[in-house]
Order: C-alpha cells, then structure tokens, then sequence
C-alpha cells in the first residue's frame, strides 16, 4: 500500500441469532461500507486480498459471519489472526447480544426456529449458541446489548460509534441500571452506588427520578457521594486515555443502584457533564431503567 494512503476497514458483525445483526449491516451499509451476509470465515484472508489488491476502491467492508457457517466459525480467529499477520486492513469485531429472555420472546414473535435448535425449545439454542460465542465474545472491539434498544436506536448507536471512529474520537456511553433487572452486558466497567442514601426513602422525592433537581441534590449532599465521585473521576481520567491508546473507540460505563432511579440516574448525569467537558471524547448518557416503574 502506498505511504499516506488510508488504511482499509473491515468489520465482522457478529453474535446472537436475533440480537439484531440485520440491522447492523443496514445501517453500515447506509455508512457507505460493502456488505457481504453471512461468508464462510475460511473465506476471509481471500477477501482481505481483494480488499489490498483493488488499490482503495474498496475502503470499508463489513462482512457478516454467524452460525449458519457453523462448520466454518472455529476458523474465524485463524484468519483475522492472518489478516493481521500479512495485511495493513484495520479489523473490528462487532458483537451483539441480548439477554435470554428477550431473545426468546423474539423468536416467538417471528415464529422462527433457533439455528441450533431446529427441532427443540428455542432457550435450548440460544444456551448453546451463547456458549459457543463465549471466546469471540471476549475479543469482541465493541458489544451492544440490544435487550431494549428498538430498532432505530441501535442503528443511532452503530452510526454513532462508527462516524467517530472516523473522526478518532472516543465515546463514552455512560447509564445507570437497576442490579435488580440485571447488569447491562455490554458495560465495560460497573460501578456500584447502593451504598448511598436512598431517596426512594423519602416520601416526596420517591415518584421522581435522579434527573429531578430535588432528587439529584439529595444524592450530592452528602459527604460520602462526593468523596466517592472524586475518587471515580480520577479513576475514569487515568483508565480512558489508556483505552483510546489501545485503540478503543467507545466505553460503556455503567452506574447501578436498586432499581436504577434515583441513585444511580443522577451520578450518571454528573459523570456525563464532567466527561463530557473534553473536546477528545465524546459522551452519551443513558437510564436503562428509570422509568420501569411507570409500566
């Protein structure tokens, strides 16, 4: 490749069957990517070839690979592991995945038969598949949880993530959760505030969430929020340049309490204005559970 040319991207997305892959590659396709569905991972270093080979013409492909090339997937490590061996391609894995309970919900709806269990239960697949993706799912660049992300959302999510990439910008993805509805599967690093006071305690500050001034300043108040906040920023301001050195372009940092309303919601906004101060990351903020009472 000729020195100062742009290095060609390529992306595998990946994961659960039902996770949401299709709109993954709708949504790089709309990036300007080319698309190939569902390629036998021993195919992959050939395409890397033609990729180097058409001098630029194909700058960014994403290929996606899943167990109907079960035969295959034990070869996918080999050959990203050429790829990076004996070509200049950039490669990212994108993983996406969704809990068990909603995955079968979405396989009853559609009336389709798990991969791996054409004949069975869908959980009875969706167990097997999961363990099957384990490793890839270790070595993924990016995991997206979609559990309650609506179609149009996750599609936001993957532009977002893929346009700073572009711009060599790191995003920060900070949102608070519930530990009673489980932790966010995606989450690089989960910090825990149930040890704060609890305004869902406090009879006029329970219907609202940490978003309401009212409840946001009884979490600040006291001493022991901001000695933990101090020591949580320095923490994050030390770890992301690290994480952007190691050539991550998103962290998901989840914010837990009890039922993630109060607590949690308004140290995630704290963070995401702090965070979001620095011209070199951009930040989102997101409360996966603040309003599950409401329903």
């Amino acid at each position: 490749m000729e020195t100062g040319a742009t290095v060609a991207k390529l992306v595998i997305i990946t994961g659960m069957s039902g996770a949401g892959k299709t709109i993954a590659v709708q949504s790089l396709e709309d990036l300007g990517f080319f698309c190939v569905d569902n390629l036998p991972p021993v195919l992959i270093p050939k395409f890397a070839e033609l990729i180097e080979q058409s001098n630029g013409k194909i700058g960014k492909v994403a290929l996606v690979i899943d167990l109907r090339g079960r035969e295959f997937f034990t070869a996918l490590s080999e050959s990203l592991a050429y790829i990076k061996d004996h070509y200049t391609i950039s490669c990212e894995i994108l993983f996406l995945d969704a809990t068990d309970e909603v995955l079968v919900q979405r396989y009853k709806e559609s009336r389709r038969r798990h991969p791996l269990a054409p004949e069975g239960l869908p959980l009875e697949g969706i167990r097997n598949e999961r363990r099957l993706l384990e490793d890839l799912k270790g070595s993924a660049s990016q995991v997206i949880d979609t559990s309650i992300l609506k179609p149009v959302h996750l599609k936001e999510r993957i532009i977002t993530h893929f346009t700073n990439q572009e711009q060599n910008s790191l995003s920060i993805n900070v949102t608070s959760f519930g530990f009673k509805y489980g932790i966010p599967i995606d989450a690089d690093l989960i910090y825990d505030v149930r040890f704060l006071p609890n305004p869902h305690y406090v009879e006029h500050l329970r219907p609202n969430t940490g978003q309401n001034p009212d409840v946001y300043e009884y979490v600040m108040k006291w001493p022991e929020t901001q000695q933990f906040l101090t020591k949580l920023l320095d923490m994050l301001q030390f770890l992301i340049p690290l994480y952007r050195k190691e050539g991550k372009s998103q962290v998901v940092v989840g914010i837990g309490c009890t039922g993630g309303k109060h607590r949690s919601v308004a140290i995630a906004e704290y963070l995401g204005r702090m965070l979001g101060s620095s011209d070199t990351e951009r930040v989102r903020v997101s409360h996966r559970d603040s309003d599950r009472d409401k329903h």
